[in-house]
């Protein structure tokens, strides 16, 4: 078969026949990170860490007529690591997004398979970008849009450990089963939403196996902008069980934000979550845990809060300003925060916990390239001493510079 006759068939099978696009494109995100003082304090005897983290992503996207297919590859790894030694944050090649998608109509669609579940703030469901694996769920999710303005999803997951015979317990540190219901509602430039989500967690009981506690997560998020002011408000309750401990906790978020020019902007806000004093024996469990959020964008960059730590702990209240510019292709912020504890530290003489500060800069080189960068120091007090260990009087501070490389391999679509 010579070459022209191949051509002219490859040419015939990719040729639409309805209505498609196609999409591909590519993500490199070296980071560089020196990490002193990083989620935890370090003691006097301590070094710092510094090493490359990067993502490599490929996004492919079809679509054609009510057809919407998505497949995300990505290798998430460190320079110079030794493969076998690879954990579940350094996965080797993994799926990100997975999923098929059939629109019903425009204002019906139903998706299945690995997604991204995205919502308000991020506050309690989000993508989590910063982190290089990012965030994704093997779910069911339906989308309705009855009139302007409004959207109602549902969605469904339930985690196995593999292919069985018969029932095993899913003891992973994730959940073991997920329904949620998120409802929204756009009145020209204010948003109300409403979200009632119930997470299973399966774990093992002493002389009863496996045991699954549910945890329901419900509550509301009002967003606004007028002229030059914006904000958001939230607050959510949290009630079930965890561990066989009753839980009932609360979150509760202000953000205010005024644009004193095209270039600067000012903000302030706050966040409450309810914590577990340390000496307690009820047996309740009090601390407020927002389950699948996009933590790192809140509680301070150094991570000291609710990533992958802090749960089932005291609780945090953080205070914080935030001074932004952007213009053209560079953007600076600086945000102080001071945090301290919503329930009592044992053998603490004040629940303040410490201050950070946030330093963000960042340049667009190009089209597909970026750079950002930041400088972030905790200065802390005794009392996160005593939750966190390490030393409170040596220097906590965490550098970090980010490159970004996104250009788009290829875009094709044709009508008939």
């Amino acid at each position: 078969m010579n070459k022209k006759l191949l051509l002219i068939l490859f040419c015939f099978a990719v040729s639409p026949i309805f209505s498609q696009s196609f999409e591909a494109d590519l993500q490199l995100r070296p980071r560089l990170e020196f990490r002193n003082g990083y989620k935890t304090l370090l003691s006097e005897d301590q070094d710092p860490a510094t090493f490359v983290s990067q993502r490599s992503r490929l996004n492919l996207l079809f679509e054609q007529e009510e057809l919407e297919v998505k497949l995300s590859v990505q290798n998430i790894s460190v320079w110079g690591e030794v493969p076998t030694m690879r954990t579940a944050d350094n996965n080797g090649i993994s799926l990100f997004e997975a999923y098929g998608q059939y629109n019903f109509s425009s204002s019906a669609k139903l998706r299945l398979g690995r997604q991204v579940l995205s919502y308000d703030n991020e506050r309690i469901l989000g993508e989590v970008n910063w982190a290089q694996q990012g965030q994704s769920h093997d779910a069911a999710l339906f989308s309705w849009l009855p009139a302007a303005g409004h959207r109602l999803d549902l969605g469904v997951a339930h985690n196995a450990p593999s292919e069985t015979l018969f029932e095993e317990p899913y003891t992973i540190n994730s959940y073991q089963n997920l329904q949620f219901a998120w409802y929204h509602l756009d009145r020209g430039n204010v948003g109300f939403s409403f979200l009632f989500m119930n997470t299973g967690y399966e774990y093992e009981a002493a002389n009863t196996g496996g045991k699954t506690d549910y945890i329901q997560t419900f509550g509301a998020y009002h967003d606004f902008l007028k002229g030059d002011f914006s904000g958001n408000i939230s607050a959510y309750g949290q009630t079930g069980q965890k561990m066989g401990r009753d839980l009932s906790a609360w979150y509760a978020g202000l953000n205010l934000n005024y644009a004193l020019s095209e270039a600067w902007k000012i903000g302030a806000g706050g966040e409450y979550l309810s914590g577990t004093d340390m000496d307690d024996t009820s047996g309740e469990l009090h601390s407020f845990t927002p389950l699948f959020g996009t933590n790192h964008a809140f509680n301070g960059y150094m991570d000291h809060f609710y990533v992958g730590n802090h749960q089932n702990s005291v609780g945090l209240v953080d205070l914080y300003g935030k001074l932004t510019y952007s213009k053209e292709k560079f953007s600076f912020s600086a945000i102080p925060h001071f945090f301290s504890s919503a329930a009592e530290i044992t053998e603490a003489d004040s629940d303040y916990l410490g201050t950070e500060i946030d330093l963000v800069a960042g340049y667009k080189l190009g089209k597909n390239i970026s750079v950002n960068t930041g400088y972030s120091q905790m200065f802390a007090t005794e009392s996160l001493e005593i939750l966190k260990g390490g030393d409170k009087d040596r220097t906590q501070n965490w550098v970090w510079l980010m490159v970004n490389f996104n250009p788009q391999l290829f875009s094709f679509s044709k009508e008939d």
